[in-house]
């Protein structure tokens, strides 16, 4: 039988501290193969995908001597960290089949292409993999709110927030056995009983202009394709 996506394009917030694995920074070869093959098996279901990468994973080996820095210049160094994952996932996309390209939002010619919303919007028509670095290319936003403007300038079906929990639950599931997961939860529900999905700014970005945002674990195998198809995977956040 064959398997229809509920979902046509999508934006995929991948953090920077998913690519480490268990190692304590850095990129790790195994993991990030690993979630590009769950990136390849949507991609082969005809979804077009965007993806925004965080930098956790780098600019933590750097962050105690960034700790005294200006803000707006430790936030220029996270930005360029968020080029070096999305290079690494470029590569390993590459090798793994599929084409992408990067779009930085700060001009960096010689290794990634400027952002450019039609070029971009192209691409992923194109079933090219986007993936966005640089974060807004501003300081003072995260990439959760990068991943939240990029969702609505690319008019994606859903923004899809890869964590390494299966979803939001009423308490930590690795400290309390009995914490539930949400199936669904409106945007209201999720500020009311202060569960953070993401990021202040990003979420309200997402409830006014109505994106919906899906909560799903990364590592759990095939839960991106399962999210993709509209199955029982994660929490869905909805107005």
């Amino acid at each position: 039988m064959s398997q229809v996506p509920a979902y046509k394009r999508i934006l995929l917030k991948l953090s920077g501290e998913a690519l480490m694995g268990d190692d304590s920074y850095g990129i790790n070869r195994n993991t990030i193969e690993q979630i590009v093959a769950q990136i390849k098996d949507v991609v082969d279901l005809g979804v077009q995908v965007g993806i925004v990468i965080g930098g956790g994973n780098i600019f933590r080996g750097v962050a105690p001597a960034a700790s005294g820095m200006d803000r707006a210049t430790a936030d220029y160094m996270g930005m360029m960290a968020t080029v070096m994952n999305a290079l690494a996932l470029k590569d390993a996309m590459t090798k793994a089949g599929l084409i992408a390209r990067v779009q930085s939002a700060l001009t960096m010619q010689q290794i990634a292409e400027p952002y450019v919303r039609g070029k971009a919007m192209q691409y992923l028509e194109e079933g090219k993999v986007v993936i966005f670095a640089a974060g807004t290319g501003n300081p003072f936003f995260t990439t959760d709110t990068a991943a939240a403007l990029r969702g609505m300038e690319m008019n994606v079906d859903i923004m899809l927030k890869a964590t390494k929990v299966d979803g939001v639950y009423t308490d930590d599931p690795k400290k309390n056995p009995d914490a539930v997961r949400y199936q669904t939860l409106t945007f209201d529900e999720a500020i009311s009983r202060n569960l953070k999905v993401m990021d202040a700014t990003a979420f309200a970005l997402c409830r006014d202009q109505h994106l919906n945002i899906k909560v799903f674990s990364i590592f759990k195998q095939g839960a991106l394709t399962r999210v993709v198809l509209g199955e029982d995977e994660g929490t869905l956040v909805h107005c």
